[in-house]
């Protein structure tokens, strides 16, 4: 399924500022990889993310005098640029979050557990409009979130998502998806006898992230068609 909608002007200067931080937050990702890559040959090494930057920074200024000249002022540039990207970032941030405040469809979206700002906007601004689709379930395949069904010997089985779509919606839902796992856990686990208590004792936790996305999917088209805001289930 494709659509092609016609975004009004605001909702294409918020396209903008959305694809603007994707693309520098992919370039903060490879300058801090090819970082690490380098500092690895020299035996200095920082588990990945952005969060681990201050080890790498401590770990040249601990070990200057044995690093190369060269290396020591290639870092320096590395986190400068770095600084510079994050700034940046943080600064895009800020504008989507007050975006997310001011928009309606936005506000509603993020009522539910993992939702945050930058994905509710993406959702209000790239999604087609709901009134396209006659169900959640196939907004949730136009965003490639929908398993593939196979059949065999008479028996409907389903496989794996398509990976078609709308794939920047499909990654953030799953980021969201896993965030609410991660939170569920922090608190103790899901409520017994849960959906996501039961998922999670008997799948992986990827599996577990990319099946709630297909639920939050729904989800957030049901509040887009039909208004209102997310209400925990009963049993969720």
């Amino acid at each position: 399924m494709r659509f092609v909608t016609t975004k009004t002007t605001e909702q294409q200067g918020q396209s903008m500022v959305l694809k603007t931080r994707d693309l520098l937050t992919g370039q903060r990702t490879q300058a801090i990889n090819a970082l690490r890559g380098h500092l690895a040959e020299h035996g200095i090494v920082a588990p990945k993310g952005p969060q681990h930057l201050p080890r790498l920074e401590k770990a040249v200024a601990e070990n200057g005098e044995r690093l190369p000249p060269e290396v020591t002022g290639l870092c320096q540039i590395f986190f400068d640029l770095i600084a510079g990207l994050s700034a940046r970032i943080d600064a895009l941030t800020r504008q989507l979050r007050q975006i997310a405040r001011q928009d309606d469809v936005a506000r509603r979206l993020m009522t539910m557990p993992g939702i945050g700002p930058v994905t509710a906007v993406s959702i209000a601004v790239l999604a087609a409009p709901p009134e396209m689709f006659s169900k959640g379930r196939d907004f949730a395949a136009w965003i490639g979130l929908a398993p593939r069904q196979h059949s065999t010997g008479g028996k409907t089985r389903l496989g794996k998502i398509s990976k078609m779509g709308q794939r920047d919606l499909r990654r953030l839902l799953i980021i969201g998806a896993m965030s609410a796992i991660q939170a569920a856990q922090k608190r103790g686990g899901a409520p017994d006898g849960s959906w996501l208590a039961r998922m999670l004792a008997r799948k992986p936790k990827m599996l577990v992230a990319v099946a709630l996305a297909n639920k939050m999917a729904r989800m957030a088209w049901a509040i887009m068609a039909h208004g209102g805001v997310y209400e925990t289930p009963a049993n969720a």
